[in-house]
């Protein structure tokens, strides 16, 4: 049915054909590479979403502490200045390169290596990882 419905809808008057059979056949050929290919990508996307994990919903008790280590992690951070906190909350939490964190903060890649540098020196020191 689909086959005639799409011969009606290209306009092709049929008494013009040479050969109707084979451009029926051509038609109907193309639609069923058509559905076998959608078939495809629906079984492929259907694949890729149950290899998709369960969503994760953390207990209370693991959300405390992932509270009170972001809080810690904040008080870390918040002895240093402006820029060096900001490039390695850029690098850390959004993934970010240092050419686009110098492109965001307005500096050299250069500045951001020195800015990460800090940061992480900074956050060494706190630790008590490093000899200041």
């Amino acid at each position: 049915m689909d086959t005639f419905l799409r011969l009606l809808s290209r306009r092709v008057d049929p008494a013009e054909l040479r050969l109707p059979r084979a451009y029926l056949s051509t038609i109907a050929h193309a639609r069923l590479v058509n559905h076998w290919q959608r078939a495809d990508l629906e079984r492929a996307y259907l694949a890729a979403l149950a290899a998709q994990p369960e969503p994760v919903h953390p207990s209370a008790e693991e959300r405390t502490q992932a509270l009170q280590l972001l809080h810690a992690i904040a008080d870390m951070l918040s002895g240093l200045a402006e820029r060096p906190r900001r490039a390695f909350l850029l690098a850390r939490l959004s993934g970010l390169g240092y050419a686009e964190i110098g492109q965001q903060l307005g500096v050299s890649e250069r500045m951001v290596k020195k800015y990460m540098a800090q940061a992480m020196l900074h956050c060494l020191r706190l630790s008590g990882d490093a000899k200041a």
